[in-house]
């Protein structure tokens, strides 16, 4: 270990710090999350899990959670942010449980708020938003996936009766891996062709009754049960069928296409592709909140990891007859610490999304940029942190040993429940590709299709390299740590300057290379130019990815910059050792891509993998504290091996082998006979 004391924290007031504004109703998502209640047992039936997640849904709506969301003129706050930050916190209780009020509070109700008019609030949102009006989301079709833009089933229009009529085509059109559709929902909101006067104008939502008062299926509606799944067993995931399923005119959530009685269609969005983007806004939530929740699961995994390797003694060290805890190797350190800053790098920039979500969702007309922003950092922050929260799972199961792999101790529970988010609301590879697509427009607004001929005929108008710092630089000895200090310190590879200049520089020329290699494309005919798109398709989702850790890197230098070094200097030097551990790991992970691109030296690349050796060990003397500061509780971690056992064991085994070797029929180690005799 460093031979300098560690740091002296206030735990608390940096958790509250790096939470933000939203600290005090993450708390109250705590306490929430906390009661026993909720738990699920994993000797129950799924029929039980079922009941007993739908009954946790209905306490949050009772312990007044879901009324920060409600709408203004139904007397709501309508503050959507802190609603979405408290609710996140309920994976620590069951992450079906936090799944399962997503369908109903978060996209079922959110669709009936953002899709519906005022007098379909009244009709049905208060009872949504109290857990009194069941319901699902049915947009996801078997055959098309992701591919909303293209699913089958269709809504025709009536003018003689003055209704709509859902109908599943066929097989592959069949909404699928609907969660609240096996066992609960009432109600739905489908996702449906809107045609009417012999006229396809594409996706709109539905609100279709898809079960009586009695719980069966209505005349028409065919539901079918998922089963059991990987994880999130008190989710009743399930399928809908429509077969001519007649619903009232009034049941068209109409806030961005309307059909008059004779059949006459209008909409605020003239554009068809802008309306139907504008009408999948309310998966925003979803991805926001999933991004949230995968964060917490990951800081409440780190928590039970950091707790038993500070308490659990592995091997003999230097020391005879002492072995040495887990957290004092080395190697643990390196295991553990960069996960710790990378959950708090994926925590602070969730609380600036979060800041963008609310602006964006309280607002009746917002800007067209900043809804765009949402929509792509949404997104990317999905995407990111559901991978990170998956790898970070599973590295601290490893480093709890057999442990970890008990049920009891949660990890291996967590990670199948986990699982999915990686697909939930869009697979992670989708949505990172929509980023970079984003990127792309940005970087040339003449971009009109970026999918064929016009991918990139905007490159006319650019230069062949868009990076300050060319490929031959290296040669010239102008690297850019070279501009800053020719010091070669570990603090000058710690500058915040460097890291954020490599990392910015990363993404620079990775888009300004795609562009280029994408220019052909303009000359190309269709098909081509989608084969061009397609062979350049992991260079994309690669720079959307360094993108993304790019805005979570500079989201902790905020904080860090914000912090009162004055009043708080242990804290301040914490969260800089938090951040340049984030920082330099991201580096570290493309080091052969800074060097080959001239923009480290081999000396100087040399610097960041011992330099972060010294930061994990640094942050591994506050171990104990850095656990503490995700603010959980022994109700919310739940395992044998992070609340004082192991360390209880540890002691009785000391103090057995103390009072043993006092004893005089203590027996002679081998070892000790044997040298003895080799010395005689």
């Amino acid at each position: 270990m460093n031979a300098k004391a560690p740091l002296s924290v206030d735990v608390d007031y940096l958790r509250r710090f790096l939470e933000g504004d939203r600290a005090s109703v993450r708390e109250k998502g705590r306490e929430f999350a906390g009661h026993s209640a909720l738990r699920l047992k994993p000797e129950w039936s799924l029929e039980r899990k079922r009941q007993a997640t739908l009954e946790g849904v209905v306490a949050l709506a009772n312990a007044g959670f879901t009324t920060l969301s409600m709408p203004k003129h139904l007397g709501g706050p309508e503050d959507y942010a802190s609603y979405v930050a408290g609710f996140e916190e309920l994976v620590l209780a069951e992450p079906s449980i936090q799944i399962k009020a997503g369908v109903q509070y978060g996209l079922f109700s959110g669709a009936i708020h953002h899709l519906g008019n005022k007098e379909q609030h009244e009709r049905w949102l208060k009872d949504a938003l109290e857990g009194k009006l069941l319901g699902s989301f049915a947009m996801t079709e078997i055959g098309h996936g992701s591919d909303v833009a293209n699913v089958d089933t269709t809504a025709t229009y009536d003018p003689a009766k003055q209704e709509f009529v859902i109908h599943t085509p066929h097989r592959q059109a069949v909404k699928e891996y609907i969660g609240n559709a096996a066992a609960h929902a009432q109600a739905a909101v489908v996702f449906a062709r809107l045609i009417t006067s012999g006229i396809d104008y594409g996706v709109h939502a539905f609100f279709v009754p898809v079960r009586s008062e009695e719980g069966r299926p209505l005349p028409g509606v065919t539901i079918e049960d998922d089963g059991y799944k990987g994880g999130l067993a008190g989710v009743d995931n399930g399928r809908f069928g429509f077969d001519q399923v007649r619903i009232p005119r009034e049941n068209l959530l109409d806030r961005y296409g309307h059909v008059a009685e004779d059949g006459e269609y209008s909409s605020p969005i003239h554009s068809p592709g802008k309306r139907f983007f504008t009408m999948l806004g309310t998966l925003v939530m979803g991805r926001v909140s999933l991004d949230g929740a995968s964060t917490v699961a990951s800081k409440l995994a780190l928590d039970i990891a950091l707790r038993y390797a500070v308490h659990r003694k592995q091997f003999e060290g230097g020391v005879p007859g002492e072995s040495v805890h887990l957290m004092d190797y080395g190697e643990h350190q390196r295991r553990l610490m960069p996960l710790v800053a990378k959950a708090w790098a994926n925590s602070v920039a969730h609380e600036n999304l979060l800041d963008t979500f609310d602006e964006v969702f309280s607002s009746e007309a917002p800007p067209e940029a900043t809804r765009q922003l949402l929509e792509s950092q949404a997104a990317g922050f999905k995407a990111v942190s559901t991978w990170d929260a998956l790898d970070t799972i599973q590295e601290c199961r490893e480093a709890c040993g057999g442990a970890g792999f008990m049920w009891d101790n949660r990890l291996v529970g967590l990670r199948h429940d986990l699982d999915v988010y990686v697909t939930f609301e869009g697979d992670n590879t989708v949505l990172l590709q929509l980023v970079g697509k984003r990127l792309l427009q940005d970087y040339s607004r003449e971009l009109k299709d970026i999918d064929f001929g016009g991918a990139a005929r905007y490159l006319s108008h650019q230069a062949a390299e868009h990076s300050l710092y060319r490929s031959g630089i290296a040669s010239m000895g102008r690297t850019i740590s070279d501009l800053f200090t020719p010091a070669l310190a570990s603090k000058r590879i710690r500058s915040g300057q460097l890291q954020e200049a490599l990392l910015s520089s990363r993404v620079d020329s990775m888009l300004s290379d795609l562009a280029q290699k994408l220019r052909p494309a303009a000359k190309m005919d269709r098909q081509a130019a989608a084969d061009l798109f397609n062979t350049h398709q992991h260079q994309l989702i690669q720079t959307a990815e360094a993108y993304i850790h790019l805005l979570k890197w500079k989201a902790l230098t905020a904080r860090l910059r914000a912090i009162d070094t004055t009043e708080h200097p242990d804290e301040a030097k914490m969260l800089r050792r938090i951040r340049d551990l984030y920082g330099l790991t991201l580096i570290h992970e493309h080091i052969g891509w800074h060097v080959m691109y001239g923009r480290l030296s081999m000396a100087r690349a040399r610097m960041v993998e011992p330099t972060i050796g010294r930061l994990c060990r640094k942050l591994a003397q506050n171990a104990q504290d850095l656990a503490d500061m995700f603010g959980f509780t022994s109700e919310h971690r739940r395992t044998q091996i992070s609340e004082g056992q192991e360390a209880a064991r540890q002691n009785e085994a000391t103090a057995h082998a103390r009072q043993a070797r006092s004893r005089t029929d203590y027996p002679i180690d081998e070892r000790i006979i044997r040298a003895k005799k080799k010395k005689s």
